[in-house]
Order: C-alpha cells, then sequence, then structure tokens
C-alpha cells in the first residue's frame, strides 16, 4: 500500500485532505481512483488506513477507515552524527540510516572534514537530504520523518549529544577491545543513543579525547578498517537488532 506523510492540519474529523506533491504523485504518477486504499502517516507514529473519496482539480479526500500506531519504530532513538563525506556519500548515508530506523541525523564538521559549505549552499543541501529523508522514510514505512539537522561544527555537536542522548558512542579505529565494545552495547538500556562517525580519515586524537572527557564512550567495530559511509551504517545495524521489539 502506498504511503504518504501529512501535517495534522490537514486532518479533519474521519477525512484527509492532501495537496501539493503528493496530490501530483497519487494523481499523475500512481493514478490512484477513487476507492483505493493508501496509507497515511501523522509523522509523529500514527498512521490512518485511508480510501480515496474525492479527486479535485488540486486536492484528493481521502477517508479514515482505521486508526494505529506505528510499529515500525525503535524503542530506543538513534541519532547519528556524521562527520561530512566527499561528493554525495552523504545522501546514500541518510537514505540508508533512516531505512534501518534512525531518528535524527547531524552532519558535522571536524578537523579532517574536507568539504566546505557556504551558507547558501548549506541551505540547499539541507533541503535536499530532508528530501532524501522523507523518500527513505515513505519507503520503509517509518512512522516519523527523521529530520536532517543543520551543519554543526564537533564542538557544538559534542554539546548537542550531551543535551541530548543518554549515551554517545564512537567508533574509532584505535578501539581493540571488542569484549568491552560489547559489553557496552548490550548494556545499552536507554531511550536515546548518540553515534559519532568521523569524515574521510576518522577523527584525530585530541577529538576522540574531547569526546571522552564529555562521557563517550570509544567502541571498535572489528580489526577491518571502514569507510566512513560503511562505519555508521555498521553500527546502526548493530544497534537496530539491540533495539528492535517484537
Amino acid at each position: 500500500m502506498h504511503r504518504f506523510f501529512i501535517e495534522e492540519k490537514q486532518i479533519d474529523d474521519n477525512k484527509i485532505k492532501i495537496t501539493g506533491s503528493d496530490f501530483n504523485h497519487i494523481k499523475n504518477v500512481l493514478r490512484l481512483k477513487i476507492g483505493d486504499e493508501i496509507e497515511i502517516c501523522n509523522g509523529q507514529a500514527k498512521e490512518y488506513c485511508c480510501i480515496i473519496d474525492e479527486i479535485h482539480t488540486n486536492e484528493i479526500i481521502a477517508i479514515i477507515q482505521q486508526e494505529n500506531k506505528s510499529n515500525t519504530e525503535l524503542k530506543t532513538k538513534i541519532i547519528l552524527f556524521q562527520g561530512l563525506p566527499k561528493n554525495d556519500k552523504l545522501e546514500l548515508i541518510i537514505q540508508k540510516a533512516v531505512e534501518l530506523g534512525v531518528f535524527e541525523i547531524v552532519p558535522i564538521q571536524t578537523k579532517r572534514t574536507i568539504v566546505k559549505l557556504d551558507k547558501k549552499k548549506e541551505s540547499k543541501k539541507i533541503e535536499r537530504w530532508n528530501g532524501i529523508s522523507l523518500a527513505a522514510a515513505k519507503q520503509s514505512k517509518r512512522g516519523i520523518i527523521p529530520k536532517v539537522k543543520n551543519i554543526m561544527i564537533y564542538k557544538e555537536a559534542l554539546d548537542y549529544a550531551t543535551s541530548q542522548v543518554d549515551v554517545v558512542v564512537i567508533p574509532y579505529e584505535k578501539a581493540t577491545n571488542m569484549k568491552a565494545t560489547k559489553e557496552i552495547i548490550d548494556n545499552l538500556n536507554v531511550k536515546t543513543v548518540g553515534i559519532f562517525i568521523g569524515p574521510e580519515g576518522g577523527f584525530e586524537e585530541e577529538e576522540i579525547k574531547q569526546a571522552v572527557g564529555q562521557g563517550a564512550k570509544p567502541i571498535t567495530l572489528g580489526k577491518r578498517i571502514l569507510r566512513t559511509e560503511t562505519a555508521g551504517l555498521s553500527i546502526i545495524s548493530i544497534l537496530m537488532y539491540r533495539f528492535e521489539e517484537e
């Protein structure tokens, strides 16, 4: 069943008004008709099974048949703090991280970050990245649309993590104690976890010390050196398995 996200203001009693790009997609791309079923989510883990009731020039009216709470969200929120990679790697990272269940993505500027964006380019990138998150959320039937935040410098990101998450883990190529890593992951009985991933070239030692000084836990992802686009998805996959409920 095709899935769409709406805002609460689009709901009126048992009817939902669909406009804009979703209207165009339903009418002109999918060519759905009156009587066809669609799935609508309010972006806050509430889902509505609906039937298309009216198709007008600029809007579609859907009738709510059933209301449910989304069961696709993890019990623990995962926030990914991703060092800005080169080229379009972040687009792939966002897409796959959303599919895997991440709650929020924060692009970060570190000492080894090569990419530099001015404010105008950053604004366009953030808009595009959030569009990729929306598309991935629809495809994977998420109950929310994970937000891609504005780019933060490293210290700003650490401060944000300290205020927003219960535990921060930071995969680091010089971390070697797999037993300690497994114990950390096994004992993550928290509501929110932050993951810090470096860009190409990883973190500098001083950045790791800075993170540890603010309570972050260095972990290892094994004996192999992973690319930045692999490392984050690797630990998110591990945590997804850890936090997934029946």
